[in-house]
């Protein structure tokens, strides 16, 4: 096994259930997180002799994760457009659908809630409170500034709190 192999397979080993917890708070489902992490560790694989080492790894690999799951979920918005279904109430279904959710209704509810937030306000909402990255790492894998990222973060968690409290469960 040469060098490039043993990095790839360390890390597999190492962010395969970050990973997969990740891409899944995006898709909603098991079946589409599960075909997404192999196209995410195909191009990690493909862009390994390329990287540099000029950003963490940890950084790197996340921002190629969702970047991936993005355009999945903007595909799959196009694909419901086409289907004359809305993609918010496809999400809905998915979420109240997943046999391998385990959740409560209140976290059932939150799922929902996060769903229907603005793209930018749903990705720096799960990498702060489900992936509990610092604002730091997230501006890294997004390329963005940190005060846009908190300032992102407190509107989605504002929004999210008014939801939750119409459906008189707490947050």
């Amino acid at each position: 096994m040469d060098n490039l192999e043993k990095v790839f397979n360390e890390i597999v080993e190492t962010y395969s259930e970050r990973l997969y917890w990740h891409v899944r708070r995006f898709t909603c489902s098991h079946e589409d997180t599960d075909d997404l992490l192999q196209d995410i560790f195909i191009k990690i694989w493909k862009a390994l002799p390329s990287f540099r080492g000029e950003a963490q790894l940890y950084t790197w690999v996340f921002r190629i994760a969702t970047n991936e799951t993005l355009n999945f979920l903007r595909k799959e918005k196009v694909r419901s457009l086409l289907r004359f279904q809305n993609a918010d109430a496809e999400i809905e279904r998915k979420i109240d659908s997943d046999p391998y959710f385990n959740g409560t209704q209140a976290e059932r509810a939150l799922s929902k809630e996060i769903a229907k937030l603005p793209e930018k306000q749903r990705i720096v909402f799960i990498m702060r409170y489900y992936d509990d990255m610092p604002y730091e790492d997230i501006s890294q894998v997004l390329d963005t500034s940190v005060g846009s990222l908190k300032a992102s973060y407190h509107i989605a968690q504002q929004k999210i709190r008014e939801a939750l409290k119409k459906l008189d469960i707490s947050f």
